[in-house]
């Protein structure tokens, strides 16, 4: 049977420190066919020249910057061929088998829509020592039900609906919420397979106070609830 095609979204935004580690670790899957839509939104710094550095095996787009990594997402969405839909973020990491367990998982049972794994934090290697010794972030390896770990089915992607635009960091929250309420099919795998970077550039520790958009997220989908409770 012939393998299905998986589009790898990854939105970047002057993400030229460790955009290569991330396009590699997909690029070295076990699995194929796959292909890489790499969407910048208006990056100022060497980003554009690091995608480039791929060649053909990396489709390259740009937009104007939009403030939201979601935008991106949505657009590399709107342009990808793949039957299975895949997310990484510009400074996380997959294991090399990742795809390959994922959709293994999903040729086993053709009623699954989402696939997750087990995620590892890991403290970036080129952080400065005083500063890797005042993170604070869980060890070992947990369940990843994060966009980064997520495999899901282009038909169900688009049941839910595009990430939503309006939050910086909490669009998968939403988005996830929603799959949620119309019970989408979800399997959680027992392996690792993704890597997600610890360092001073985070968005969710460089931008900590956006963690309230957190809360509204959760608060759309109570509304969305009650209304439905209501009918």
């Amino acid at each position: 049977m012939k393998s299905k095609l998986v589009s790898v979204i990854i939105p970047v935004y002057n993400g030229e420190r460790y955009l290569a580690a991330a396009i590699t670790s997909v690029l070295a899957q076990t699995y194929s066919p796959v292909e890489v839509i790499v969407v910048d939104d208006g990056s100022t710094d060497g980003s554009a020249d690091v995608v480039r550095s791929f060649g053909t095996a990396v489709r390259y787009e740009t937009q104007r910057h939009g403030g939201s990594p979601d935008a991106a997402r949505n657009h590399g969405v709107e342009l990808s061929q793949g039957e299975y839909l895949a997310f990484l973020d510009q400074d996380d990491l997959w294991v090399t088998n990742k795809l390959e367990l994922q959709t293994a998982a999903c040729a086993a049972d053709d009623a699954l829509d989402l696939v997750f794994g087990l995620v590892e934090q890991f403290l970036s290697p080129d952080l400065p020592v005083e500063t890797a010794q005042r993170m604070r972030y869980p060890t070992g390896v947990a369940p990843g039900c994060i966009l980064t770990a997520m495999l899901v089915s282009r038909s169900a992607f688009f049941r839910v609906g595009s990430f939503p635009t309006r939050w910086q960091l909490s669009g998968f929250v939403d988005w996830y919420a929603r799959a949620r309420e119309i019970s989408l099919n979800e399997v959680m795998l027992p392996q690792t397979i993704a890597r997600r970077r610890i360092h001073a550039w985070n968005l969710n520790i460089v931008q900590g106070q956006s963690k309230v958009d957190y809360v509204r997220a959760i608060k759309a989908s109570l509304d969305r609830r009650r209304r439905r409770d209501t009918l």
